[in-house]
């Protein structure tokens, strides 16, 4: 038995519902993984992210000098947060080597980044631009949700407007606070 030939509008249509189909098929397939959870790896922090972002900005600081600090938002700065505890010697001066590497690897958007040290700036260290040591505030160092020590050493981002938004736990990988500011500051 033969079969007749497909006429080409039936070949037409066809096509037509090919394209149809593949185009609302991806709409599902991203519509599926979107309510079962799944994010791509490359999507997620190094960082632990804190939920809910706490306002850091309506706490008044003051630098180490005595000059207040003040939140930019418009200047979208980023700031990297860092309490060194008494007496806390080489550990607190590797990690302000750590910062200021990761600083420095910004290149062109390491302006953007604000290293507020709260604490004694180790003094053997190198000091860079984005250095801001900042005067003893019980009220802002309370309001973190660590307290460092000199075996636990945290680290915090805190986004423009003044919202802590993730932490890195002590021992965390540099490349990955290096990775999340690279995402940030695009």
């Amino acid at each position: 038995m033969n079969l007749p030939a497909p006429t080409s509008q039936w070949r037409s249509r066809l096509t037509l519902l090919l394209i149809v189909a593949m185009f609302f098929s991806s709409f599902g397939i991203a519509a599926f993984l979107f309510f079962t959870g799944w994010t791509p790896a490359g999507s997620r922090n190094f960082g632990e992210l804190l939920q809910p972002p706490k306002p850091l900005a309506g706490i008044p600081l003051q630098r180490a000098d005595g000059r207040p600090y003040a939140w930019a938002p418009d200047k979208q700065r980023w700031q990297l947060v860092f309490v060194a505890p008494a007496n806390c010697g080489e550990p607190c001066a590797r990690m302000l080597d750590t910062l200021h590497r990761v600083w420095f690897s910004e290149g062109r958007q390491a302006d953007r980044i604000e290293l507020l040290w709260f604490g004694e700036v180790p003094a053997q260290s190198e000091r860079f631009r984005a250095l801001v040591p900042m005067a003893a505030n019980p009220e802002f160092v309370a309001a973190l949700p660590d307290v460092a020590r000199p075996d636990s050493l945290p680290v915090y981002l805190v986004d423009p407007d003044g919202f802590l938004a993730l932490r890195y736990p002590p021992g965390f990988n540099p490349s990955g606070l290096r990775k999340d500011l690279g995402r940030l500051l695009k």
